[in-house]
């Protein structure tokens, strides 16, 4: 755990364990929303067959990324994730998004 704080940066295990939590739901909470986005959109299992599963995952994406950094806001750690995100979007070829 040591290791992982001092990458991350974070002070405290209180901290880690928050950073965890957030991660947590935001999974759950991305897949969970997915589901009706892809209904509202008309992407059904019955149009797309197998190719169902490789956009919904395309599309989960960008709802992770976007629920991470608010639930992390609603859980105080909005700079910390917001970091993260940059970071993320950086090594995809993204970084031209951010000014410094």
């Amino acid at each position: 755990m040591e290791k992982l704080k001092q990458r991350w940066g974070v002070e405290s295990n209180f901290q880690l364990t928050i950073i965890f939590i957030v991660f947590a739901i935001t999974g759950s909470a991305s897949a969970m929303v997915s589901k009706p986005v892809c209904f509202w959109l008309g992407i059904t299992k019955a149009d797309f067959g197998f190719l169902f599963t490789p956009i919904r995952l395309i599309l989960i994406f960008p709802l992770y990324q976007v629920l991470l950094v608010s639930i992390g806001f609603l859980f105080g750690q909005f700079a910390f994730f917001w970091k993260f995100e940059k970071k993320l979007l950086r090594k995809l070829g993204l970084g031209f998004l951010f000014k410094e």
